[in-house]
This record gives C-alpha cells, structure tokens and sequence, in this order.
C-alpha cells in the first residue's frame, strides 16, 4: 500500500498552494479596491466559505486517489489537483459584481449577486456529471476554448501587463523569473517553483522600494463559515440575478468541459478517476461556496500531467486544503495581503492569461485557429466597453450623459460594440461553433449553431441591450433584438441550402 504523504508531495503542495495563494489574495484586492467590501465581508463571510470548499473537494480528491492506488495495486497515482476557478473569478467580478455594485452603489448587492451566479455556476457543473459527455460532444473544443481564451486575452493578459508596465520597477524582475521559469523552462536551484521565487523577489523589493508594511494584522480568533443562505435565495429571485444568467451560465459550462479535459488528461497519464463523481464533487464545492457566502465557484485544475511528473501523489491535495482552511479560519490570509505586494503577482497572472490563449490555439485541430480567432473578438468588444464606461465614469459623466452621437461623430462604433459585448460568452460560443462546423465541412451543424444564434437574440440572451443612468443593461423579452435574430436565421437557411448537395459540388 502507497504512503499518503511522499517526497514529490511537497513540490506539488507548493505549486497547488500558490495557485490557490494566488486566487485568494486576488480576491481580497479585487474586493476590497474595486467593488468596495468591508473586511468584515470578506474575512468574515467570503474567505472562509471559500476555505470550506477547497477543503471539501482537496480530500476527496486525495481519497480518490489512495482509493484508485489500492483497486489497482499501485504507488505511482496522482490525486486531481482542485482549487478556485481563475478565469470564473475574473469573469464574475468583471461581469457580475462590479456592474451591480456600479448600478446600486452597494457592496452587498454585489456580494448576493456574486453568490446567486456562483450558485447557477455550481447547479449546472453538478447536473453536468449525468450529461457531460454529450455536452463535450455536441460543442467544438474551440468554441469554449476561444471564449476562455478571450477573458484571458483581455481581463488577465492586458490588464496585468498594462499594471507591470505601470510599476516596472517592482514589477519587471518578477516577470523576468516567470519568464524564464515558466516559457523559458530553466530551473532555479534545488528544484525552488519560480512562482514561489517571483512572490519572493516582489516582496522584497516593495520592502526595499517602499519600506516594510506596517499594520500588519495579527490573526486573533477563527472567523468559521455561517450560512449565507437566505441572502442567496434573495439574489436568486430578486430582479439582478436574471441579467447575469448571460454570464454564469456559459461560465458553468465552460468548468463543466473544462473538468471533462482535466480529467481526460489524467486518463492519458495513466491516472483513470470515475466521470461522475468528479464532476458532482466538484459543482457540489460551488454550492457549498454559494450557501456559506463565498461568490466564487471552484473547479478541477489543469495540470495533473505535471504534478505527477514531479512525483506528486495523493497527499499533496489533503495538505493544501487543510493549510488554505487555515489561513482563511486564522485570518492569516489578510497579513498575507498586506506582506504580498500585488505586483510580485502580476506577471503569474499575465503567464496565466498567455497560457490560456495559447491552449485555446494548441489544442484544437490546427485548421481550427480561424475559428478561435473570430470568438476572441466580442470578449475584446467587452473589454472595450469595460474601458469606456470606466473612462467616463472617472471624468465624472457616463454614457448616458455623452449619448451615442458623440461616438458616432468621432468615428467610434459604440452601438456595434455594446451589440457584441451583450452576451459575449454565447457569443463566442456560437461564432466559433460556427466557423469550426464550416472549416470541417459540416454545413448542416453550422446552420444549428447561427438557429442557436437566432434564438438567444430574440430572446434578450445576446445583443439585445438599453443604456440606462446607471450604465448599459441587458434587455429581455419577446423580440429584444429582432434584426440580429433575423440576421442570424438568414445566414442558418444559407448553411442549410449548402448542406442540401454533396460536398464536391459545394466546395473547392
């Protein structure tokens, strides 16, 4: 029988560690600076409903493996890595919360907004373990790839860079050591992960540049998860929580594919774990995440090939869920923030984001890179009215206050750009799907992904939107963007028409 805990274990608990480090200390910023929450919230409420959830999933996770070891008579198993989903948090910040908190002024109606799409997220990744396979089967790899590789393109990539090349000086050294750590491949002595190396180096030069910090807080007492339970039921059936359905339900499908490919990637490494109870384990860790106060879902990691490389086996994942519980019961997280600089991060997110978009390109057929192409463009749209609204908003007017004409009249095609940033996620799904379906010759299929189109605009899903006081707004209801689904429905009866006749006499 395999120990639980062996040497390779400490390299993969350092390397899931700092992941999940990562995530939390990118929550507290995000919190506290952009949407505005008390520490009271998220020390209190978010960061130990978050703890649990790592917890819950860490040591099933580590079961499964010492459980697959012993049905197989082998010592070389390594647990699925688990932790918070990235690219979920900048989404649900970005999309989610920050509108909210922009249109109420309210921290807390950005919270319950946070929870109640944390909780859709959670519902459809756990109802996702019965019909996961038929998902992946009937959407491309690079119709969720390219939607995930256009947040990374914009919301990680651009915005970490921009945030580098603002402090260099606290910032470029780190860069440099995830460089040539992590694209470069070079090793540091004695095996140190680069990313523990970068966080190093960017402390100690904010203490160099900037003096250590003081006010550090001493962690005093625990601060245990309590139920959030009636705020979630009031996001779930107030009004807020059905115009971001656009974002937490594309969201939810893209862990649900995502965790399908993790776990593929494991069975390719030797590694075979049980389809359902991988995915219900790890959508049930977003519902406890909703119901105990945390907005963020959690998800299985990339990476297992790695971690198993490194001889990372089933311990490594119990030790970085008890350590992370601790940190969040303890507090320590917020001397941790304070310690931490923001910019020793900022090039492991930027690494994060590359690598996000080069999978997205990578790991679909290579005739497939148009397709993943044309679905980066309306994340880029809603980056760009994410710039405009904030740059408006920072010289004390809106977009409701300069109106359309004045971007009509410089030559700035704002209409076009809110149309396509409505939705995005969908959006990205469907173009990509479509051009995929056409690049494989598969007419019949495109036409279903533009009826698709056609539906969601009708509907409000995609491209139907109002500009309010208050900001841009969704706009739902019978007929919200009639034009587009007509648009839509048109170039459908066209694919249809081409996939009427054999391939050889509609194709060159």
């Amino acid at each position: 029988m395999s120990r639980w805990f062996v040497k390779g274990d400490i390299d993969g608990f350092f390397g899931l560690w700092m992941d999940n480090l990562i995530n939390l200390l990118l929550i507290v910023s995000f919190l506290k600076v952009l949407l505005g929450f008390p520490d009271s919230l998220i020390f209190g409420s978010v960061l130990p409903a978050a703890a649990l959830s790592l917890l819950g999933g860490n040591l099933f996770y580590s079961w499964q493996a010492r459980r697959l070891a012993e049905r197989e008579g082998r010592d070389d198993v390594t647990a699925m890595p688990y932790g918070l989903n990235t690219v979920t948090l900048f989404a649900f910040i970005f999309f989610v919360m920050l509108p909210v908190k922009l249109k109420t002024g309210s921290a807390e109606a950005a919270w319950k907004a946070g929870l109640a799409a944390c909780f859709v997220s959670g519902v459809i990744e756990t109802a996702g373990s019965l019909v996961g396979e038929r998902i992946r089967r009937v959407a491309p790899r690079a119709a969720l790839l390219s939607a995930l590789g256009g947040i990374a393109l914009t919301f990680i990539s651009m915005d970490f860079a921009f945030r580098i090349w603002e402090n260099p000086l606290l910032s470029m050294v780190p860069l440099g050591i995830i460089l040539v750590h992590y694209f470069g491949g070079f090793r540091f002595p004695f095996g140190v992960p680069g990313g523990l190396v970068a966080v190093v180096v960017g402390v100690v030069l904010s203490a160099v540049l900037r003096g250590f910090p003081g006010g550090i807080p001493v962690p005093v007492g625990l601060a245990l998860p309590s139920s959030a339970f009636g705020s979630l039921s009031e996001a779930l059936f107030g009004p807020l929580a059905w115009d971001y359905l656009a974002v937490s339900i594309p969201m939810g499908l893209m862990t649900l594919v995502g965790s399908l490919m993790c776990l593929e990637s494991a069975a390719a490494a030797g590694d075979s774990y049980d389809t359902g109870s991988s995915l219900a384990v790890n959508g049930a860790g977003s519902l406890l995440a909703a119901c105990l106060g945390s907005c963020f879902p959690t998800t299985i990691y990339i990476g297992h090939p790695a971690w198993k490389r490194v001889g990372a086996r089933s311990g490594y994942s119990a030790v970085n869920g008890i350590v992370m519980t601790i940190l969040c019961f303890t507090g320590s997280i917020a001397a941790l923030s304070k310690i931490i600089p923001g910019e020793a991060l900022f090039a492991l997110m930027l690494w994060i984001g590359v690598m996000m978009l080069t999978q997205a390109f990578q790991a679909v057929p290579k005739n497939h890179g148009p397709a993943v192409a044309i679905g980066l463009i309306p994340a880029i749209a809603a980056w760009g009215l994410l710039m405009v609204e904030s740059s408006l908003r920072g010289a004390g007017t809106n977009l409701w206050k300069v109106g359309q004409d004045a971007f009509a009249k410089a030559g700035f095609h704002l209409v076009g750009m809110i149309t396509l940033e409505r939705g995005f996620l969908f959006t990205s799904i469907i173009l990509t799907a479509i051009v995929a379906k056409l690049v494989d010759k598969e007419p019949k299929q495109a036409g279903g992904w533009a009826l698709a189109g056609a539906i969601l605009s009708w509907f409000g899903i995609i491209h139907a939107w109002r500009i309010t006081p208050g900001g841009v707004v969704s706009f739902f209801g019978w007929g919200a963007a009639p034009g587009i689904a007509v648009g839509y429905l048109l170039i459908a009866v066209l694919f249809f028409l081409f996939g009427l006749k054999p391939l050889d006499k509609v194709t060159s």
